[in-house]
């Protein structure tokens, strides 16, 4: 359960995309959100338990596409977040509700895959707790994986209804500044990985795939 917490509270692309959802457009898409963060820990956990070697050699081998194509999916979700207003019908007189959309679900899940480096994440935190220690390598290990999920979906749980508790002590426009500032540092990180990967294969001469 605290590997999960723990895998979850970096601060990082999903961090400021739950953020944004929660301040935004309230707990719920907030926390809608964090699910999907909460099913990319899931199937990195599972990962880290059943195929960290084979994981560790694929990455390893196709590096530079990886951080290609995860920084420019990071860039375009970026630029959503960036450019998009969600707060346009608070400011149009409604009540105030949450506005939940698949589409949080799903932009949690395409950031979440896009760092496929999360899996090391979770394999050190089951090393750090003595979590993969003379643990069988098979469905025995599902209380391990349900538990990790539960950390996770707890801390998300946790951070959007806090988060919550501060949305409406901001004006509109300070709130959409917030976004767009948020936005703007997922776009950087985004272009700093299609950056690094463009680096290694025009200066370093790495192969692409």
């Amino acid at each position: 359960f605290v590997v999960g917490m723990c895998a979850s509270m970096p601060v990082g692309p999903i961090a400021i995309l739950v953020v944004q959802k929660t301040m935004g457009k309230g707990r719920q898409a907030g926390f809608v959100t964090g699910l999907g963060a909460s099913v990319v820990d899931t199937m990195y956990a599972i990962i880290a338990l059943f195929a960290l070697a084979f994981a560790q050699s694929m990455i390893e081998k196709h590096e530079n596409i990886i951080l290609l194509v995860g920084g420019a999916i990071l860039t375009l979700i970026g630029i959503s977040m960036a450019l998009s207003n969600p707060f346009r019908k608070r400011r149009k007189g409604s009540d105030g509700k949450s506005e939940v959309s698949s589409k949080d679900f799903l932009q949690a899940i395409a950031m979440g895959i896009s760092n496929p480096m999360a899996i090391f994440v979770m394999f050190a935190l089951f090393a750090f707790f003595g979590v993969a220690e003379d643990t069988p390598r098979d469905w025995n290990v599902a209380p391990i994986i349900l538990s990790v999920s539960s950390g996770s979906v707890t801390y998300w749980f946790l951070l959007s209804w806090i988060l919550s508790r501060f949305r409406d002590k901001f004006s509109l426009r300070t709130l959409l500044w917030i976004s767009r500032v948020m936005g703007a540092i997922v776009i950087i990180i985004g272009l700093g990985l299609m950056g690094q990967g463009l680096f290694n294969v025009v200066f370093l001469s790495r192969p692409l795939l």
